[in-house]
């Protein structure tokens, strides 16, 4: 496997993106979460790009305008639909075997895949879907009632609400609001349905079970979907090793589908 950089442009600026090379047909397009640079999270995308490439399939990400090492304005998640579009032509032509693409995001890239409908892209990987448009609301039923599920399996826990180092008054608030029907989707999650509704290739829905943003989005989004999978005892980023084991699991078995 071998690893270099590139830039291309998108909409007058210059972007910088990295390669992981490799000999097949099919490719992986990592887009970036939240403000994070291409190397991911504790390098994350870097780790996985490399251990995707090692059996054989082609890895690119970027970074978006106003990120790391690429230059213009930093609009956000909801303007990056140009520079994912961007991205892809450029993995493209320099992997020209190419004959499909799937795109992996995580958290409000995952999100910026689904309002682009897909971006191109043959196939999508969406991971903790970001569908929370106030950043103050209040958690979930789904997150507390996970919350209280792990912490009644606490011997640890349990101790300090026997020994009355717990508010009870708290406690029954925040039981209160575990009780309380899920709130309606919000229009985010609204307009990411209507942007993959019509994808025409595969969709996996990769969940971290310990993740807020997770919960959130299952908790919007239409129940018993079968594409949905779930990673047990996993956090948002995957930084765990078996969490780390299981998004590479994942991530091979859509690209072996193409």
């Amino acid at each position: 496997m071998s690893r270099r950089h590139l830039t291309f442009a998108c909409e007058g600026s210059t972007l910088v993106g990295t390669l992981d090379q490799g000999p097949a047909t099919v490719g992986l397009l990592l887009v970036s979460g939240g403000n994070e640079l291409r190397s991911g999270a504790w390098a994350g995308q870097a780790q996985l790009a490399a251990r995707i490439a090692a059996e054989g399939f082609p890895v690119f990400r970027f970074d978006r305008r106003g990120i790391g090492d690429s230059e213009g304005p930093n609009g956000g998640f909801r303007t990056s639909a140009p520079d994912i579009a961007a991205a892809l032509a450029a993995f493209r032509s320099a992997c020209p075997q190419l004959q499909a693409v799937a795109g992996l995001g995580n958290c409000d890239a995952a999100a910026a895949l689904m309002l682009a409908r897909g971006a191109g892209l043959d196939a999508l990987l969406l991971s903790n879907p970001w569908t929370i448009e106030d950043d103050d609301a209040a958690p979930p039923p789904e997150a507390i009632r996970d919350h209280y599920r792990r912490r009644l399996a606490d011997p640890a826990a349990l101790l300090r609400l026997l020994s009355g180092k717990v508010s009870l008054r708290s406690l029954f608030a925040s039981l209160r609001a575990a009780m309380r029907p899920a709130p309606p989707p919000t229009s985010l999650a609204q307009d990411m349905a209507a942007g993959i509704a019509g994808f025409p290739g595969p969709v996996a829905f990769l969940l971290a079970e310990r993740d807020r943003t997770a919960q959130a989005f299952q908790a919007a989004w239409p129940k018993g979907d079968q594409r949905i999978r779930k990673c047990p005892d996993a956090t948002h980023s995957f930084v765990e090793a078996h969490a780390r084991d299981w998004l590479a699991g994942e991530v091979l078995a859509m690209l072996a589908t193409l």
